[in-house]
């Protein structure tokens, strides 16, 4: 009987595994052949191995560490800003969304809009010429500063990229908050645990797996970022806004490069495959 049941497992797995081979064990396999080839745009087809040349020249490029430097800042900056501010919504709109869970919808609004969308939107607002927001700085105050150039791109990304991520950490966070037994507050409150007293010995602890989960992803989509950077900014004045997804993108269809691409790409991956190890190591410590 035991037998049975492995064998139908095993046959209810087989689609999945199949899937997982074909799409995604099959490119990364020929990423990984790439990565040690001399390979062209004419030469895709036939690679030549010539060993772990591409990891030398990505690792030894100061726009490399310049790009790495750049996306680790990102990730951590945006994901610890998002995490906070969408745990202060979560407590702080609690009371106001248990009573009209219809506002939950336009607070969602951010999350529906294409990343890319949201980096040319704000590229023609805060424009130093054509922009509505510099020209009634400008109006209004006699001055407005370039959000765009070298000194303040970085933080003008970091303020777009928390307003559009923070309601995804409010949304979990928010789940998580509500889900805490209401008798557990009941018993806090008999025992006379202040709100903040309540806050950080009870409610924090219990969600603390969402909050290592919302930070880890977030942390991961701010690592790998492009889309809304590349069309706000593109690379930035000097390589000021290159994050690492857009030095592979750079190195393989404007240099050509495809094998240093390819190498900067088996990187990244493992860098977010060591974030997920260790996100896994601390649940798992958890549970203990």
């Amino acid at each position: 009987m035991a037998l049975v049941k492995r064998t139908e497992g095993r046959l209810y797995l087989a689609p999945l595994v199949g899937f997982l081979l074909l799409f995604l064990g099959f490119p990364a396999l020929l990423n990984l052949v790439y990565s040690v080839s001399t390979v062209s745009f004419e030469t895709l087809r036939s690679p030549q191995i010539s060993g772990f040349g591409n990891y030398v020249t990505a690792l030894t490029e100061a726009a490399f560490w310049q790009s790495v430097w750049f996306s680790l800042r990102f990730g951590i900056i945006t994901a610890v800003s998002e995490c906070l501010l969408g745990l202060f919504l979560a407590i702080f709109l609690k009371p106001l969304l248990s009573a009209r869970p219809v506002l939950m919808a336009p607070l969602m609004l951010p999350l529906m809009v294409a990343p890319a969308m949201v980096g040319l939107m704000y590229r023609l607002v805060l424009h130093e010429f054509a922009g509505p927001v510099p020209y009634y700085l400008y109006e209004w105050f006699g001055d407005s500063p370039a959000f765009l150039d070298y000194t303040n791109a970085f933080r003008t990304l970091i303020v777009i990229e928390v307003l559009q991520w923070t309601p995804f950490a409010f949304l979990l966070f928010y789940v998580a908050y509500i889900a805490i037994p209401a008798d557990v507050h009941e018993a806090a409150a008999l025992d006379g645990a202040t709100g903040l007293q309540r806050l950080w010995r009870i409610d924090l602890p219990l969600m603390l797996p969402t909050l290592v989960v919302a930070f880890f992803i977030r942390f991961i989509d701010g690592f790998r970022v492009f889309d809304n950077v590349y069309a706000l900014t593109g690379s930035g004045a000097g390589g000021s806004t290159t994050s690492l997804s857009i030095y592979i993108y750079q190195a393989f269809f404007k240099e050509g490069a495809i094998g240093k691409a390819v190498a900067a790409s088996v990187v990244l991956f493992v860098t977010s495959l060591l974030v997920l190890a260790g996100l896994n190591w601390l649940s798992a410590r958890r549970k203990r």
